[in-house]
């Protein structure tokens, strides 16, 4: 009669607690966390360049309307 199976169990419950354990420490963890300052979003250029275009427009049409104007 052998006694190795029965020394082995309590060998492998610990081997297996230690694994557990191991793989306990090893879980990543997520933070999540507010920015200090607030976002800012620049839209200015399309802006900026709208009132371009439509500035550019409008003399266009009164140029076209005063040849003599310069």
């Amino acid at each position: 009669m052998s006694k190795g199976p029965t020394m082995a169990a309590p060998a492998m419950v610990a081997g297996a607690a230690v694994a557990l354990a191991m793989a306990g420490a090893c879980t990543p963890t997520v933070q999540l966390q507010a920015p200090d300052k607030p976002i800012t979003i620049n839209l200015n250029v399309k802006i900026d360049q709208e009132v371009r275009v439509t500035i550019d427009k409008d003399l266009e049409d009164l140029l076209a309307k005063n040849p003599d104007l310069f």
